[in-house]
Order: structure tokens, then sequence, then C-alpha cells
């Protein structure tokens, strides 16, 4: 223990010394750079080795690159910036360490300050080394790989050895190493492609104009108020101790009190004031009348500080009460206790509490791990109003103002990590919507800047969502394919009149744990029949019915034309709304802009909210919000069609084609220069996936080593394959929560190209009938080639080797009724004037082309869901991307639609009756 302790001391020493010259070079009494003090680090997406590049306009515009290793950043100034073209070795002048900290930096350096100027954070992420970094920095060549948020790859650092340069920063080269990131010199510069801020959005310009706020990884945006002392004051003894900001702060609540008093009326305190609620919309509304937020993803929680005089001083206390008013003050003592410690007489504070994960993000399942759970969670309270203050009702006033005293008062918190200010964005609505959604939040919430406090639903407050998400009632259950104790799906519904309306099922989003935890809960409601008021026919198949008292938070794709719930998937259970009020939420319409708006200023005085950046290209509405790299490349010579069509044509076709493909493991086809040039085969995440494109665990069978393949859940994800390049999506049977257990059968019919249209049809309705003495239905897709699947949804209870076998008896048996038609063997020797049936994409990690799925094909065509009767066309059906236009008023009719609500199983009899059928079969003479 003693010999780590002198271990850390003399790290922690080493890190000193290496900062004496960044600290040397800076009067922070002036400058609003982090000093350092070890304890922050770099924004980074792990708790692995940060890099950022923070672009910087001082004498001038360079680019400062930096390593974080062994406590410090080590810092290069690229003049140009990093290239992905492995022809740019960009000069890198080596400059002095800076502290871990100034990684999440982003605002003014005062003019007359070393630097002086506008820092952004242009990128940050993780970095990783390729060989040993001490003697790499020592020797000047140092290799290593990048994973940003824009720059990916392999990289190399190599010191350059030439007269005149000053031994204290000596030149080195940035060089890109030749992999799947490099670009020609034909392509764009990726410092010309993403020229603003990483961490918030914005433009160099827009951080210069908001020279009084700062950004930090830690706090976010705040006011700069060191950097406000400029060189015009002097800078006593008592202002380097710390008093002078303690009485400006004193001055600033001072005048926050004078401004209570002069505007609001006087009130005895209220106690729990119901909140004001947010009305969904469909569209961001615009104007300047609004302000806008970000919508949190946590409990709505009212603060109430109430003050008593006692000999001994003020007593201050704080209690945490939830949208219905239950104490909730023990589950979160921290911020109790830091709310007690605001300077206040008395306040209610209205906000939310939601739990950071070690990205900085909010994560609503380790808010659930916290409250139901136990476990250790970061809780962070974000207060949007203020409600009443020091005897005032301040409900009269309008938001701006509101907001302007509450950011004030939170100025004096002891403890700025678990009290903030939840900050507002002034740009028109759908700019912030979709910076929003790029950023992965949940959505926005829009408020009329110029409004009282009403509480209740109303138009003044809209939240916009980036996905589909609201509470539902869980009326049922259904058990685990597996066996054991937990939870199949949930059986979900809402009230209306006064009746549980069924509105679907979820059985993603679980972890094992929240299962196993569900079903002790739900077995203690248990009943003998259903709340529903009616549900569809097969809906309640094999469930379990409960009393309808816990609600859970739904995340879905959207509401199908039969008001159910489509791709749903568990976020977690409220315990702060009761059942009963549970309600489908309606999208109000479009708002208006009002013709009396605020001044267009921020809620805090002499602080502009930080802008966001517009996007002018004509392509703007799907390029810029998903991200779409060179919109205009042709990934189909053919047909003409560019990387922004595929982009469109798979957001187009989502809510068709998702039901096929989220939540299931994939293979796909990626063609990033087009289908003319080298394609290739992906599985397996790489780096730098797209926004909503995922990962998911997967056991290799034969080295038992967990592999992350592919998967995605949203059109996000499915915009994010048009950025990848992907020209061909190729899902698992089954899906993420039983991989081993497929939840279909897929018979592939790939005939030679010598077999007729008329014939191939014969031989689907063939198989149709056969699978329908089974008493299996079946649904019929054409694979955008010459081929025809039949497809059979299954329960999820047999694993693959079952599946396996029985379509191939059900294939033995055609070929041996008609050998000279059927092929059951992959020899393509033998397969002339044959139709192959193909029984083998009926295996652990095999695929098949998912519907609507284009093909890495001359014209681009569409994989496309049939029905039966399409056979009896004189020809096959072909659809291409291109004509999506033309044939999207297909989309209208869905030949599939029966097939999430088809209930079929494999049982044990039909299994023996199939094998049996076989056997005798093969041994007949």
């Amino acid at each position: 223990m003693a010999a780590r302790a002198q271990s850390r001391s003399k790290a922690a020493r080493t890190v000193q010394r290496q900062l004496e010259r960044y600290r040397a070079m800076r009067d922070f009494h002036v400058t609003a750079e982090p000093r350092g003090n070890g304890k922050a680090s770099a924004p980074s997406s792990a708790a692995k080795l940060p890099f950022v590049v923070q672009k910087h306009a001082a004498t001038r515009l360079h680019y400062d690159f930096r390593l974080g290793w062994h406590g410090v950043l080590k810092s290069w100034a690229v003049t140009k910036g990093p290239s992905y073209n492995p022809s740019d070795k960009r000069l890198a002048v080596q400059v002095e360490d800076h502290p871990m900290e100034y990684g999440g930096f982003e605002g003014a350096i005062p003019k007359g300050q070393y630097g002086g100027g506008t820092v952004m954070v242009w990128d940050f992420g993780e970095w990783t080394p390729l060989d040993d970094v001490d003697s790499g920095l020592a020797k000047g060549h140092l290799k290593f790989e990048l994973n940003g948020k824009k720059l990916h790859g392999r990289w190399a650092l190599v010191r350059m050895h030439g007269h005149g340069e000053r031994p204290d920063k000596p030149n080195w080269l940035l060089i890109k190493d030749r992999d799947e990131f490099a670009r020609q010199d034909s392509e764009s510069a990726i410092t010309d492609e993403l020229p603003d801020s990483a961490m918030t959005g914005r433009s160099i310009e827009q951080i210069a104009e908001s020279a009084d706020t700062v950004w930090d990884s830690k706090n976010g945006l705040r006011g700069a108020t060191a950097a406000k002392k400029s060189a015009k004051t002097k800078t006593t003894p008592a202002a380097r101790n710390g008093s002078a900001g303690k009485a400006h702060q004193s001055s600033r609540l001072r005048k926050t009190r004078k401004a209570v008093e002069a505007s609001g009326p006087r009130e005895a305190f209220p106690g729990f004031i119901p909140p004001q609620l947010a009305q969904q919309s469909e569209t961001a509304p615009n104007g300047p009348g609004w302000i806008h937020e970000l919508k949190l993803d946590g409990y709505r929680i009212q603060i109430h500080i109430r003050s008593r005089k006692l000999r001994s001083g003020t007593q201050r206390e704080a209690t945490l009460l939830t949208r219905k008013g239950l104490d909730w003050t023990k589950r979160m003592p921290d911020i109790a206790h830091a709310a007690s410690e605001l300077p206040v007489d008395d306040a209610i504070l209205d906000g939310e509490v939601v739990a950071l994960n070690d990205k900085g993000i909010a994560s609503f399942a380790d808010l659930q791990a916290a409250f139901q759970e136990g476990q250790q969670k970061f809780l962070v309270y974000f207060a949007f109003d203020l409600l009443h203050l020091n005897g005032r009702n301040t409900r009269e006033l309008p938001l701006t103002e509101r907001k302007e005293l509450l950011a004030q008062l939170l100025a004096q918190s002891k403890d700025n990590s678990l009290l903030r200010f939840s900050e507002h964005f002034l740009e028109n609505g759908p700019d912030v919507f979709a910076h929003a959604c790029r950023l992965g939040a949940e959505g926005i919430v829009s408020k009329l800047a110029a409004q009282k406090y009403a509480p209740g639903h109303g138009n003044a407050w809209l939240k916009t969502k980036c996905v589909q998400e609201q509470e539902l009632v869980i009326g049922g259950f259904t058990l685990p394919s597996k066996g054991g104790h937990g939870i199949g799906a949930l059986l979900l519904g809402y009230y209306q009149d006064g009746k549980l309306i069924y509105a679907g099922r979820s059985g993603t989003g679980f972890t094992d744990r929240a299962r196993r935890t569900l079903r002790t809960q739900l077995d203690r409601l248990l009943q003998k029949n259903s709340s529903f008021a009616q549900l569809p026919s097969g809906a309640g198949r094999g469930a379990k019915w409960v009393k309808p008292e816990l609600v859970a938070q739904i995340a879905f794709a959207t509401w199908t034309r039969d008001n159910l719930v489509r791709q749903a998937s568990f976020r977690g259970l409220r315990e702060d709304k009761p059942a009963r009020e549970v309600e489908r939420e309606v999208p109000a319409a479009p708002q208006p802009t009002p013709r009396k708006s605020s001044p267009h200023k921020s809620a805090v005085k002499g602080k502009r909210a930080a802008p966001l950046r517009r996007e002018n290209r004509k392509d703007s509405t799907v390029a810029a919000q998903f991200h779409i790299s060179h919109p205009d490349r042709v990934l189909d010579p053919a047909s003409g069609m560019t990387k922004l069509m595929l982009a469109e044509y798979y957001l187009g076709v989502a809510e068709r084609m998702l039901p096929h493909v989220a939540d299931r493991p994939l293979s796909v086809v990626r063609c990033p220069e087009g289908s003319d040039k080298p394609c290739f085969f992906q599985k397996h995440v790489g780096r730098g996936l797209p926004p909503g494109v995922n990962s998911i665990p997967v056991r290799n069978r034969k080295t038992g080593v967990k592999e992350e393949f592919l998967t995605l859940d949203s059109a996000e994800g499915l915009a994010g394959m048009a950025q990848m390049g992907v020209l061909e999506i190729h899902p698992w049977g089954s899906r993420n929560e039983t991989l081993d257990q497929p939840d279909r059968i897929i018979f592939d019919l790939d005939p030679d190209a010598a077999v007729e249209w008329s014939t191939l049809t014969e031989s689907a309705t063939d198989l149709r009938k056969r699978l329908k003495k089974l008493n299996l239905t079946s649904f019929l897709k054409s694979t955008g080639g010459k081929g025809l699947h039949v497809v059979v949804p299954i329960e999820p209870e047999h694993e693959w080797p079952v599946i396996k076998k029985f379509a191939h008896e059900v294939v033995l048996r055609m070929e041996a009724e008609q050998p000279m038609l059927y092929l059951t063997k992959m020899s393509k020797a033998e397969r002339k004037n044959r139709i192959f049936l193909d029984y083998l994409r009926n295996d652990r990690e095999a695929t098949a082309i998912a519907p609507f799925s284009p093909r890495a094909r001359n014209g681009a065509p569409v994989a496309m869901t049939l029905g039966w009767n399409e056979l009896k066309l004189a020809s096959a059906p072909k659809y291409r991307v291109a004509d999506f236009k033309e044939w999207r008023s297909r989309l209208t009719r869905d030949p599939w639609k029966e097939m999430a609500e088809t209930s079929q199983r494999l049982t044990e009899e039909l299994l023996a009756a199939v094998s049996a059928s076989e056997t005798k079969r093969s041994h007949r003479p």
C-alpha cells in the first residue's frame, strides 16, 4: 500500500513538473483556460487514452492536436489541420504539454494573453498506440489509431530534423496511413467537410460571439468570469484569494432579490405546485418567441428549499418531490444536501434528475439501476425553472426572467456538479432539433419565452422527440422461451375513456437482471383475467395477466395503422406516474410564431445561448441530419443512384424494413466507391460507426470469444447504412435476445438461368402447399435477383440444429419427388435447368437478404415482399432504388402485414412426423 501511494505521489509530481511551462505562460486571473489539477480528464467516450483536436483562431488559424499520456496532453500545433489524404504531410510543431482538463475547453482566450483568440473542440475521442509510446516520442516516430467523432484509422507522427527550428518547439509531420479511411486527392478535406465543434455544434464565429461563455467537459456551458477580468482591471490580492469573486456573486444575488421584489407578488410558501407539462409536437416550432432546451431523459423533480432561524444560525432543508408530489428526498440525499446550501430563504426549483454515464450522457437505464437496483450512479439535477423565491411568486414572470433569476441563483451553488442550469438555444426550432438528434439526445422541449408558468398541459411548452417514446401500462407478460425466472415480452396498453386499450408487445431492451426483477414485481400482481378492453386475435396466447399498476417507459419506431407500437423496446419502469394517467400521446399541430415575442437574447443577462450551425446545402434535410458525407457520390452507375438517394430510400422504407432487420445481428455488403468498384462483406463492428449503427456481442462457438456484430434498431441506423455505403443488408434468422433460437425458417429457391419464371412460381406454390399441410403459414419475397424466398415465422423455442434439420427434410422430400427439377446440394455442375433448394440459410450466423434491401448489382434492384397472388404475373416483378418515387405507393399495402401476429410452433409431434416421413422415404427401395 505504501509503495503504491509513493508511486502515485511520484506520478503526481511528474505531472506538476510537466505543466510548469504551461502555467508560466498564462495568467489564470485573466484567462478562463484551466490551470490543471489532475482531477479531470479530456472528453472521451470511455476510460481509455483520450485525444482531442482543438481548432484555434489565434494570430492565424491552426489546429492543436493533443494525445493524453502520463497525465497530460502531449500537444502539437498543426498549421492546416489533420488530413485524411496520406499524401498530405501536415507540419505539426510540438508545444508545451497541457493539462488533461484542457481537452474540454472551448471558448475565448483574452487578447494579450498567450494564444489569445477563440478555441473550439473540433474533435475528440480515444487513441490507441501501435508501438511503445515513450520510445516513439524519444525516437521521433509514433504510430497510433484514432477513434473520434471525425478522425478514425491509423496515423503517424514523425519528427523532422531540419535547421532553424526552435529546440523547445521541434517540428513533426502528422501523416494519415493508407487504410479504409484514407481519402484521395479529389475528395474534400475533413476540415472543410466538418468545420464545427464536435462537442457543442458551434462554428468558430459563434464561439467568438459568445466570448463571455466557456464550455468545459465537466460543467458544460458556463460564464467565463475569469475571462471577464480584462487587463483593464488590476488583479488585487483579494481577487487572487477569491474574495472579489464572492463579493461579485453576492452583489448579483442582491440584484436577483431586488428584481424579484420589484416584479414578483408576495405569497406564503405555496407548497407543491402541479408541474407545467409539454405537449408532444410533430415538428419543432420556429420564431424568435421560442426558446429550446434539450429534452432530458430522467425524472421530473421539484426541489423545495425552506429555511428557519436558529440561535446557532440559519438552517436550510431541501425536499425533493416527484411530479405527483411524492417525497423522494431520501432517494437522492446528495442532491438534497447541495440544494440546501443555496443562499436563499426559500425557493422552489423545477427540473429533472438524470443519471450521467461514463460518457457524460443521460442514461435512463442507469437511472433505473440507481432507483430500483440500488446501484451507485452519478445523479445530477438540471434545473430549468424557478417557481418561488424568498417569499415572492416568480411564476407570474416571463420564462426568460425566471431563467435569469435561476441562473444567478445556481451560480451560488457550492457543488455545480450536482446542481446544473439547463441551458437553452435561440435558433429556429428545426435546426436545434436536427442538431439534438445528431448528438443522440432524446429530443428538445420548446417553450414560449414570454409566458407565465401554467401548471398542466398546454401549447406553451412543446416536446419534439428524435425517437418515438412514451409511457405505457403493463397488462400482462409472456414467459421466456428458454424457461427460468424471467419474462419473454410485456403486453402493453394505455387508457382511453376509462378503458385499457391494447398497444402491442415489447420483448427487447431488457437486461437479464431487469427480466428477473420485473418477473418478481409482476408475480405479485397476477390475476386470472385480462384487463384490456379488447385483444386482437392471438395477442393473448400464452400470456400471464396482471393488475395494470406498473408503468413502463417504451421506445418504438412508430404507431401502426392498427394502433400498435412497432419495434417496441423497454427502457425502464416509471415510478413517478400513476397507471390511470397514461394516455396515448397525440402530436399537436405545428405552432405559429407568436406575434409578440421576447427580445432575441439569452435568459442570462450578458450571455448568449450557444448557436447551432445551420446547414445551407440544398440536400440538408437528410444529408445534414444524418451526417451523409459525399451525398452526390454515385453508388450505382447503371441507374445513377447516389449516396443521398440511398439514404432517402432507406428512410422511406424504414417502417416496412425495420421489423425484419432491427435487433438482429447483420452481415452487410459495403461498396463505398460504388457497385462497379470492389465491395466487401462486413459483419463485425469496425471503427467509426455512424450514429444508430450499434453492436451486439456474439460468442464464437469454436473459440468461446465474444465478437461484436453489427446491429441496428432505428431509421437512423438505416441512414447510417447509407453513410457506410451499404448496398445489401443480410439479417440473421434470430433476434439479439434469442440468438440461438431462430424465429423464422427461410427456404431459398435459387433457379438456374434457364429456368422460366412460371416454373419457379409453380415451385414456390408447391412449397407453400406442403407447408400448409403442416399447419404452417408462409410468406413470399423476391430476392432482387432471379430467386424467391419462402419465409415461415415461428416461435423462438428451438435451437438452430433443429430448424436446419426440419428445413432439410422438407426440401429433401421435394427433391425425391421431382429429382429432375430440384437439387439440394450446392453443386453448380448439376444445377443446369434445375432449382437449388437452399436450406442452409437456417444455421447460426447464416443470413438471407432482407426485405426491401438493395442488391450490389447493376441497377441496384430491391428484394421485395410479395403477395402470393403476384406469382400469377407474366414475369418477375422488378423494383429499383432509383425508381422508388414511382413504386413508393406500394408501401401502403403490406403483404407481410400478418407476419407479426402469426404465432405458430414447430411442435414435437410435427417435427417427429416430418422426420419419420423422411426416414421412410430414405429407406424406400
